[in-house]
């Protein structure tokens, strides 16, 4: 384990025992100007559109407009440099995703430290990935995928989000685990790597739900199988890998807020608060919930915890796949 990881870890560590309990009373009128949301993806994305359907509700919660800010870029760590070096008043929020627990296996040095310039507001979505195959492989369940693999090693390949992305570390967790192997061709970004499944160049890849469902109904995709640790209403058939290959297994996407390490408990609170009362709408959960997006409830300490249980997991899938820090 690298340096940067073990700070990684020990810092989380820290994160996690924070205590927000005893909190300092809110500032008179706060906040009383927009607050800024600040994605490291693009509009019009998965994460993007849970993001400000969350802060419409936010708003109303705040009392002052939640605006979403796109700042794209260099794996996410322009945005999350920009709400590193922001003034710690509760204003600039970092809504990431599980990029945020990859970077410190990815780089050994970073524009900020993720976790001493951060401190953890809440986990606010997860979303698991399915595995899908070109059609036109023979395979129709994952146990016939596994089979498929072992008798053509290597000569398969899968496409990906980009090195170290979780859909590519997801993956090779699997194929490690499993003694299976496969060509990787990252892309930049999951749709390209879509676009060369459905015409064949590539034979299988793990994308999110919510973004595979119109290629998986309309047929130019086959799901084998889930990511989640419980089947998906939007794919009740789909069985998950815990279940049917890999017990105990479990990769989803997740969603969560930060905010600059010297933010005000009382406004981390604050911001807790709204944020739960957002995924606690029935609207929003009904919504989501046809796409395999789950909404949760939760706590800056409970986001802490899977924060750092997140890095040690992608820290090991990262040396699985033969990454090296850059």
């Amino acid at each position: 384990m690298t340096t940067n990881r073990r700070q990684a870890l020990a810092m989380l560590g820290a994160m996690a025992a924070l205590p927000l309990a005893r909190a300092a009373q809110l500032p008179q009128g706060w906040p009383s100007k927009p607050v800024r949301l600040v994605l490291p993806y693009a509009a019009g994305g998965p994460t993007d559109v849970v993001a400000r359907a969350l802060a419409l509700k936010m708003a109303q919660q705040l009392g002052q407009p939640v605006l979403v800010e796109n700042r794209v870029g260099a794996s996410g760590n322009i945005a999350c440099e920009l709400v590193a070096k922001a003034p710690a008043d509760g204003y600039t929020v970092l809504y990431h995703s599980s990029g945020f627990a990859i970077s410190p296996a990815l780089y050994q040095r970073l524009p900020y430290d993720p976790l001493r310039d951060f401190r953890p507001v809440a986990l606010t979505a997860t979303i698991p990935a399915v595995l899908m195959v070109n059609p036109s492989l023979p395979v129709t369940t994952i146990a016939e995928f596994e089979q498929y693999l072992k008798a053509n090693p290597g000569k398969l390949s899968y496409g990906t989000g980009g090195v170290g992305n979780i859909t590519h570390l997801a993956v090779a967790l699997l194929l490690q685990a499993r003694g299976l192997q496969a060509n990787h061709i990252p892309y930049k970004g999951t749709a390209p790597a879509m676009t060369d499944l459905i015409g064949g160049r590539t034979q299988f890849m793990l994308d999110a739900v919510s973004s595979a469902l119109p290629f998986i109904r309309d047929g130019r995709a086959r799901a084998l199988a889930l990511t989640s640790e419980r089947r998906v209403a939007a794919l009740p058939d789909v069985p998950t890998l815990a279940e049917s290959l890999m017990p105990g297994f479990a990769a989803p996407t997740w969603h969560g807020m930060l905010v600059p390490a010297q933010t005000p408990v009382a406004m981390i609170q604050r911001l807790n608060q709204a944020a739960n009362a957002a995924v606690d709408d029935a609207g929003l959960r009904s919504q989501f919930a046809p796409q395999g997006v789950e909404l949760h409830h939760s706590t800056p300490e409970r986001f802490a915890a899977y924060l750092r249980s997140e890095t040690a997991r992608w820290s090991g899938a990262a040396r699985a796949a033969g990454i090296e820090p850059e």
